[in-house]
């Protein structure tokens, strides 16, 4: 049976009420009846019941961690460090799958029956519509790898998607390539919208051509590149505007025969640990995953705090990684 509150205040000679204002952040104990309760709590094991401190202060501390692409690899590695630094803050993540959702209102009715006190959406493909839903019922949110806005209606961490874009042209340009593509991923997805339009913008004196993944997965990436080589008329190096993607086009490419970087070249975007892999070693567009996750969380605690804070938007640098998936320049 689980030790009771009564029972640490029987063996430290003090009120249920002083146990209980002990386990309630930011309630008034003297030192000395702290140190009692704390030395009794110990010695029968004793741990405070959450979900009941929660009814006492109004605070769940949930934190809905919201995302809608769970066959990309990148995001255990987001939901990694999402979790860890929440509950290094003594917060509780919630994790949802938003995949098949396409109401933005049925994401809010659902989180709110477990009345968290705060949402990430950790999403490059869902549109704004669903973080804006939170703040309009009054969660506080931040929108992690969303789309950047000058005057964004929620907080905003993420990447300048079309400057990643005009990264990858410039690299395949830099390295002489004269027929490059964009192999992106979902054509209705705001990174895929973002990251083309800053490759088609530095694309310049070289022939283009783009064509879009079914989704941000390998499977759709090995499946556009098999169209690809079926259709003919190949491209010198693709962007595929994501590692995994990448990845399904290297595995479809080797199949087919073709050799990377010899006769094809490829670079993604993410820098997911099995980019470095050896038998990958995947040319990339580093994006900053730790500073995304760090930030997005700093923001939310200060939300909890200040619920009436103007939104911000912050843009993270992103780096070419150098491997072994384009010629060298």
């Amino acid at each position: 049976m689980a030790v009771t509150l009564k029972e640490v205040a029987a063996l430290a000679g003090v009120s249920r009420s002083a146990v209980s204002r002990c386990f309630t952040e930011g309630a008034s104990v003297s030192p000395k009846t702290r140190a009692k309760i704390e030395r009794a709590a110990n010695e029968l094991g004793y741990h405070p019941n959450a979900l009941a401190s929660s009814l006492t202060t109004g605070r769940t501390k949930l934190i809905g961690l919201v995302s809608n692409n769970f066959h990309n690899p990148i995001f255990l590695e987001v939901f990694d460090l999402f979790t860890r630094s929440l509950q290094e803050r003594g917060l509780r993540p919630l994790l949802v799958n938003l995949s098949d959702e396409t109401d933005p209102e049925n994401s809010v009715r659902m989180l709110r029956q477990y009345s968290v006190d705060g949402v990430i959406v950790a999403s490059s493909t869902l549109p704004v519509s669903f973080a804006e839903s939170f703040h309009a019922a009054g969660v506080p949110v931040v929108h992690s790898f969303g789309r950047y806005a000058e005057k964004p209606r929620v907080n905003v961490v993420g990447i300048d998607n079309k400057e990643a874009g005009r990264m990858a042209a410039k690299a395949l340009i830099d390295r002489g390539y004269n027929r490059i593509a964009m192999l992106a991923g979902p054509e209705t997805a705001t990174s895929t919208e973002d990251r083309l339009a800053g490759f088609l913008e530095a694309a310049q004196g070289v022939e283009v051509s783009t064509s879009f993944a079914a989704s941000y997965s390998f499977d759709a990436g090995w499946d556009e590149m098999n169209r690809l080589i079926a259709a003919g008329n190949l491209a010198e190096a693709y962007f595929c505007g994501d590692d995994v993607l990448s990845i399904g086009a290297l595995s479809g490419l080797q199949a087919a025969g073709y050799r990377v970087p010899d006769d094809i070249g490829l670079i993604g975007l993410n820098d997911m640990e099995m980019a470095r892999w050896n038998n990958i070693d995947l040319t990339t567009i580093r994006q900053p995953i730790h500073d995304v996750v760090r930030l997005s969380v700093s923001m939310i605690c200060d939300m909890l705090d200040d619920s009436h804070a103007s939104p911000d938007a912050h843009l993270l640098r992103c780096e070419i990684i150098e491997r072994g998936t384009l010629r060298p320049l």
